[in-house]
């Protein structure tokens, strides 16, 4: 199960920071990240962070988002700054994951946060 929480109402220009955090039986995370969907459009992946440690962004927030991750705690965070209008959207977290040594990998979702930027 994962829980994500950090969203909200900012104004232009603010940040916010998301954390979700995976609970129950947990063999090994391949990836974590965020995704995102406004309004109208399809889901869009904001950011990923794999086992090894890469990142990958959406070109529309590269030098904005920052995603990390606490692998004791089985977290991960987007710092979100210099928020943009545009970065209204439901916010969904995402793991790959491998519950048991004997399991294969398989996606979970998060519940979604409200992002809202306005002022």
């Amino acid at each position: 199960q994962l829980q994500a929480y950090g969203g909200g109402l900012v104004q232009p220009g603010g940040s916010l920071r998301l954390s979700c955090a995976a609970s129950g039986s947990i063999f090994s995370i391949n990836a974590m990240g965020w995704y995102r969907q406004a309004p109208g459009k399809q889901r869009e992946l904001v950011a990923q962070i794999i086992s090894g440690g890469s990142t990958n962004y959406a070109d529309s927030v590269k030098g904005r988002f920052t995603i990390s991750r606490a692998n004791a705690k089985n977290t991960v965070y987007l710092q979100m700054n210099s928020l943009e209008p545009e970065d209204t959207a439901v916010y969904y977290c995402n793991f790959n994951v491998r519950r048991y040594s004997y399991t294969p990998n398989r996606d979970y979702w998060g519940q979604g946060t409200l992002v809202t930027v306005s002022s």
